[in-house]
């Protein structure tokens, strides 16, 4: 590398949406270096970086590319390579170099067609001369495709070439919208999702993530089924595979929308607990599991799980009895912060909705202590009572349970408080882990959608 005159270079990859570092080589004075291993380089796009601004030259690696030699100059990397070794790497770099050449011919078109503004005339003329060179583009990676199969230059073009639309027939809102129901069915028709390379080279994960976050409706069904389409076409390529399906449970692990817990779950039942995930240490696979088993039955379409509650006359009351056509389950601890602050909205809520068939089950999560004699005491519970008289809460109806027989804690899953559930007439979950703040509009929401039902 002439030019270069640091005293070491490190040899990197991509691996989903990173990079990592495989390798150091130290510089010898005349800037050659070398890189060498006792195993096979898994296939993918790997990474020449250069200190000290890590500057980097791409190389394509796979069974048939290993062993091989470049020389450059650091002034002009890419433009100035010359490769022995790997017909590939020299056919991935002339490409490059066509596809570079033709930048500031398509970058000049860009300009005059946003300098011709309104001449109509003028930009028709531009437009034509830019498909034509599309075109042109087009058939050069057509044939280079035609004539070097199963190669990774092949494959890098393959999954860098923009989809060829067909031209839908209606009004122009009707062929958007079937362009990109054809888009969507055909988004990896270029990309073998199997193939193990695929996942150390940059342009996997934005094409994976844009259609499961851009592509995909946002509800938990229509992701489930978009995620078991991506990872049944990866199971083949193990690092695909593994990588994806961590990926994907630690994404909605963090999941704060409503709801989307229920993704989590699937892939927790249908994959860790399959036994899918071998990988996987004890400790973790047990942790997902158990997540994953105490989240299934408090996902939204639900019925909530019952739970035996007393009032403060220790009058014993079941969930599932407590008639309201809707139920906000309210969890709330008297020594909680939050709850404080979110008491007033809450009140209000209750008087606001009490006309309108919804009522608020408020359970205080306060429970029986033992005092330093050992004695159980109510003491911790008594201050329930006492912040229900002080805070107007009597427009609820406010339920203990001080010996925590129910386990509501544990199958209500409530590590911390304000929580709230939504239910119907029958204690179906309708929503969940929503603010105080938020209660009157995802209510107004359910009572618009059940009084346009009941008129249909």
């Amino acid at each position: 590398m002439e030019g270069f005159q640091q005293k070491e270079a490190y040899l990197g990859y991509y691996f989903g949406d990173k990079q990592y570092l495989k390798d150091t080589a130290y510089v010898e004075p005349d800037g050659r270096f070398y890189f060498e291993g006792n195993e096979k380089l898994a296939g993918g796009i790997y990474l020449i970086v250069l200190p000290p601004d890590n500057q980097f030259i791409q190389l394509l690696v796979d069974d048939n590319n290993q062993w091989f030699g470049l020389e450059t100059k650091l002034s002009d990397l890419a433009g100035s390579i010359k490769i022995t070794g790997s017909e590939d790497n020299k056919r991935f770099y002339d490409y490059m170099k066509y596809i570079s050449d033709r930048r500031p011919k398509a970058d000049g078109y860009k300009k005059e067609l946003e300098e011709a503004k309104d001449d109509e005339k003028k930009k028709a003329k531009i437009e034509e001369k830019i498909k034509e060179l599309d075109k042109e583009v087009s058939e050069y990676q057509k044939d280079l495709i035609a004539k070097h199969p199963g190669t990774m230059t092949n494959m890098v073009i393959k999954a860098n070439m923009p989809a060829d639309v067909p031209k839908f027939e209606g009004e122009a809102k009707d062929k958007e919208t079937k362009a990109f129901y054809w888009m969507r069915s055909h988004w990896f028709d270029n990309f073998d999702l199997a193939d193990p390379k695929l996942v150390r080279t940059p342009f996997l994960f934005p094409k994976v993530t844009h259609f499961v976050d851009k592509m995909t409706v946002q509800h938990p069904d229509s992701l489930i089924i978009a995620i078991d389409y991506v990872l049944k076409k990866m199971q083949p390529a193990e690092d695909n595979f593994k990588f994806y399906l961590i990926h994907f449970i630690n994404q909605f692990a963090k999941s704060n929308i409503v709801g989307m817990d229920a993704v989590y779950v699937h892939i927790a039942q249908k994959y860790y607990k399959a036994g899918l995930a071998p990988w996987t240490e004890a400790d973790q696979l047990k942790k997902i599991i158990e997540n994953g088993d105490k989240l299934e039955p408090l996902l939204i379409g639900k019925i909530a799980p019952n739970i035996e509650m007393q009032t403060q006359k220790e009058e014993k009351i079941w969930l599932h009895d407590f008639k309201s056509p809707i139920t906000a389950l309210f969890f709330w601890d008297p020594d909680c912060g939050h709850c404080k602050k979110s008491m007033p909205d809450m009140v209000k809520f209750a008087k606001d909705y009490k006309g309108k068939g919804v009522a608020v089950f408020a359970v205080c999560t306060s429970l029986a202590t033992r005092d330093d004699d050992g004695n159980v005491t109510l003491k911790e519970v008594d201050k329930c009572w006492s912040t229900i008289a002080e805070k107007e809460m009597d427009v609820f109806f406010n339920s203990v349970d001080p010996y925590h027989r129910s386990r509501y804690k544990t199958v209500y899953d409530i590590k911390t408080t304000p929580q709230i559930y939504v239910l119907d007439t029958d204690k179906t979950i309708l929503s969940k882990r929503i603010g105080a703040e938020q209660l009157p509009e995802v209510v107004d929401h359910i009572l618009k959608f059940k009084q346009e039902k009941a008129g249909h």
